[in-house]
């Protein structure tokens, strides 16, 4: 699937287990308020989606399929973690641990067939540099811990040719509340977006003819491993520049992995 460069997918989860109040959701609730800032132009939509496997890999081919996206971005709640966590890549096995309706993946494997890694288009550890919010750090990783949210990444990097990324944020707190979080997310997408447009990087014209690119680079062993809810509807402007007129839906997703 080659990704249009008029859509932005961003797919999420509603609570699992002990976490009745997902930060995720709703620091993508509080992201929905801000927008994504006056220097980019592009219609914002959020969408809880719930933690099943299943589900999951249904609504993100779907996605996909019928939208096209040029970039999709996850968050996910890390119970474990203590700062926002980019992850560069997604990983096909180990996926042990059941979701909300008790199914584990045959043979612990998103795509059986698949690459043990895909990777990002998005350089992770140079927006994780980059991208600065006062009172939260962002740290980069390799691991997105084997659970749902590294499930649907996986899938979305696997159908999206790399034009996807995946954001592990920490549990709501007195010192990290979801309006800060909210805020850290705006800074962050701008700067993969603004990447994005000054590289090229999921632009048609730039992948076309790659299907599969970063599948095949990872099979071929030279990439490693280190290591229907609600909406809402933002506006804001996209970059000077990118295609005038151009319009971008950005479905946001907000996941939950494990502790990790």
């Amino acid at each position: 699937m080659e990704p249009q460069s008029s859509c932005v997918v961003v797919t999420g989860f509603g609570p699992f287990r002990q976490h009745l109040v997902n930060s995720s959701w709703e620091a993508v609730k509080e992201l929905s308020k801000l927008g994504l800032g006056t220097d980019m132009e592009l219609e914002l939509r959020t969408l809880q989606l719930p933690v099943d496997y299943r589900e999951v890999k249904q609504r993100v081919t779907r996605i996909w399929e019928d939208l096209q996206p040029q970039l999709t971005v996850h968050v996910g709640l890390d119970a474990a973690a203590k700062t926002i966590v980019l992850e560069q890549c997604g990983k096909n096995r180990g996926f042990r641990e059941a979701d909300i309706r008790g199914f584990r993946p045959e043979r612990g494997a998103c795509l059986p067939d698949g690459p043990e890694v895909i990777e990002s288009r998005v350089n992770m550890k140079v927006v994780s540099r980059r991208a600065a919010v006062e009172g939260v750090e962002v740290a980069f990783s390799r691991d997105a811990g084997r659970y749902v949210c590294d499930y649907t990444y996986y899938l979305s990097l696997h159908h999206g040719n790399g034009c996807a990324a995946l954001i592990h944020i920490p549990p709501l707190s007195p010192r990290l509340p979801a309006s800060l979080l909210g805020k850290a997310l705006q800074a962050i997408i701008q700067e993969m977006l603004e990447e994005d447009s000054a590289a090229g990087l999921c632009d048609p014209a730039q992948i076309a003819g790659t299907t599969n690119l970063f599948c095949r680079a990872s099979h071929g062993g030279l990439i490693h491993d280190h290591g229907h809810g609600d909406t809402s509807v933002v506006t804001a402007r996209v970059p000077h520049s990118w295609p005038p007129r151009s319009r971008i839906q950005v479905l946001w997703a907000a996941s939950e992995p494990l502790s990790h």
